[in-house]
């Protein structure tokens, strides 16, 4: 499984820094590479997607004081806070590792190599419920504290400081494999993805991977996938939120629909 702190690295690591705790249920993948390789193309746009489309062109307008990147430790620790950098962020090499993915939540994987925070304590625990396996009850628990810190972000302070750090994003985006095209759509792209995330009325069932291999799994912890096969075919970012819960999973679309409109909103000269 993937980790669900990737939503608010749409909002405030975006803006200038959130998170996205882990599930434990996502492999840890190989080193950081100097360089992410360029992404898959995206696959076609929903109806909803497209008619949303228009809404990601808002241009960022170049900021008075651009963020060098020497000064973007310094400033998430004036907006988070010195504790929260250090208990939910992975702040070397942050401005990379926040294009790579918010890019990476809307497509099939979000490398946890790539994440700009930090995993969550403790292991994805399951219940069986009426011959099924579900995400145990004490797993949503376990994000509470994070998604309280997050709600606690001031989004209009978050997109002030996502302002100052866009060229260093932009030039990210760039390298990343996209020539002449914005980040800022491509994160509004994202968000509006992540707000049309599901909300099952029963938790969604599981199923444990089965390995062939010669050698076992030393933690099959991290192998459960949704046994419907529509969950399971979803972007990482929606099935992230997907496992954090139904209430946490709300409560953190509240707070991107936040995000979304101070990104939105003109900036006061």
């Amino acid at each position: 499984m993937i980790r669900p702190w990737m939503f608010v690295v749409v909002p405030l690591l975006l803006a200038g820094g959130v998170a996205w705790w882990s599930l434990q249920h996502d492999t840890a993948g190989p080193p950081v590479p100097a360089r992410p390789a360029p992404s898959a193309p995206a696959p076609a746009a929903s109806a909803a997607q497209a008619a949303a489309a228009p809404a990601a062109e808002v241009p960022v307008p170049a900021p008075a004081q651009p963020l060098q990147a020497a000064d973007l430790p310094g400033a998430l620790e004036a907006l988070l806070g010195r504790q929260g950098v250090a208990s939910f962020l992975r702040a070397d090499d942050f401005a990379r590792r926040l294009v790579a993915t918010v890019d990476n939540l809307g497509r099939a994987h979000a490398p946890s190599s790539l994440w700009p925070v930090a995993a969550t304590p403790g292991r994805f625990g399951v219940d069986e419920s009426g011959g099924s396996t579900v995400a145990a009850l004490d797993n949503a628990a376990r994000y509470t504290p994070w998604v309280q810190w997050v709600e606690r972000v001031d989004a209009a302070k978050a997109v002030a400081l996502y302002r100052r750090m866009y060229p260093l994003l932009q030039a990210q985006y760039q390298q990343l494999g996209y020539p002449g095209r914005q980040f800022q759509g491509r994160l509004l792209e994202v968000i509006g993805l992540l707000l049309d995330t599901p909300e099952p009325a029963q938790p969604p069932t599981l199923q444990l991977l089965q390995f062939t291999g010669e050698v076992a799994s030393q933690r099959p912890w991290v192998h459960y996938e949704f046994t419907d096969p529509a969950l399971e075919a979803l972007p990482a970012g929606q099935k992230i939120l997907l496992r954090v819960g139904l209430v946490n999973e709300r409560r953190l679309k509240k707070k991107l629909a936040e995000f979304r409109d101070a990104l939105r909103t003109p900036p006061v000269n």
